[in-house]
């Protein structure tokens, strides 16, 4: 696309890239999502500024799908060598304030949430090191920050996006559209090779899944030709995928339902759905928040229910059993 140009940056844990953008403007440049703020990224940032002969004072703008920190991370950052604002989603300002900056101890928050649904005590702590030390790599944080409202259009490169809100990867994720060129910016509400993660936190609202099933919907109905998204290659058979994302989720909500059994603790779910032997730390507190997700949703279903013990623990049967 004309004046868009990706710019994929490294990152230390087994997704290793994510994709950030850099559009023309007619007076400078904007920026779409940023990395994660470690020395690698900052190099990629610089080739890429070399690359596309960007002055880093000429970027006006930093825009945000969500603030996840493989997205968030660097805003602060590169906001020190622009003087740009950075522009996202008001509940994703209040997310990022919550959990990222220094005095946060929302890693407490998950650690201690997945521990009540099984999770043994060394990962635990696990979890609770893994998020702090992400923390880390958000700093220093945005000291301007402006609020995109749904539906307010944003001129970026010379075209007219809307801002569409959809919830479930993240609680105020948004993604751009411009229906000229039918063209979306879609961060990680869609992505081609994997499915983007939908868990609960310990701090997320409501039932992430049903909203992330939700924002599909909502997709379905943008006539897009191409979808530039936060991670692997850009999109052409955008509504294919939205189907495929379905049936994924169809599918691994029953393998949750069927690993239930009689009664089990949703790490003891987790065991069974995925191969946690084989995945990092990293990975392994994704896939306890994303059965935690699906257990949310089979329970607002009916299929099962969550059983709470004298001790604060948390198990999970189906309905009936």
């Amino acid at each position: 696309m004309e004046g868009i140009h990706p710019v994929h940056l490294p990152l230390p844990f087994p997704l290793r890239i994510v994709n950030t953008y850099l559009v023309r403007d007619a007076e400078g440049w904007t920026v779409i999502d940023t990395g994660l703020n470690y020395p690698p990224g900052q190099a990629a940032w610089h080739d890429a500024f070399a690359r596309y002969g960007v002055d880093p004072h000429t970027i006006k703008r930093i825009v945000l799908t969500h603030a996840h920190p493989d997205h968030y991370g660097m805003a602060g950052w590169l906001q020190s060598l622009s003087g740009a604002p950075v522009a996202l989603s008001a509940g994703e300002a209040t997310f990022a304030r919550a959990q990222w900056h220094t005095d946060s101890r929302a890693h407490e928050t998950s650690a201690t949430f997945f521990g009540m649904h099984g999770l043994p005590p060394d990962l635990m702590t696990t979890v609770t090191e893994d998020i702090a030390h992400l923390r880390t790599m958000t700093h220093p944080v945005p000291s301007t920050v402006t609020h995109l409202p749904e539906g307010e259009p944003l001129m970026i490169g010379g075209r007219v996006f809307v801002p569409i809100a959809t919830p479930g990867h993240s609680d105020d994720h948004l993604v751009f559209y411009c229906a000229e060129e039918r063209l979306l910016i879609c961060g990680d509400a869609v992505l081609t090779k994997i499915t983007p993660n939908v868990g609960l936190w310990g701090w997320n609202r409501g039932n992430p899944l049903a909203q992330f099933l939700a924002s599909l919907d909502r997709l379905a109905e943008l006539d897009v030709a191409l979808a530039l998204p936060g991670h692997g290659p850009p999109i052409t058979r955008f509504h294919e995928r939205l189907e495929e994302l379905r049936l994924h989720h169809a599918e691994r909500l029953e393998a949750m339902e069927h690993a239930v059994g009689p009664g089990a603790t949703a790490y003891e779910v987790c065991t069974v759905v995925f191969p946690l032997q084989e995945l990092t730390s990293h990975q392994m507190r994704f896939a306890m928040a994303e059965t935690l997700a699906h257990l949310e949703y089979l329970a607002a279903q009916g299929r099962v229910e969550q059983i709470e013990h004298a001790d604060g623990g948390r198990s999970w049967r189906r309905c009936g059993s």
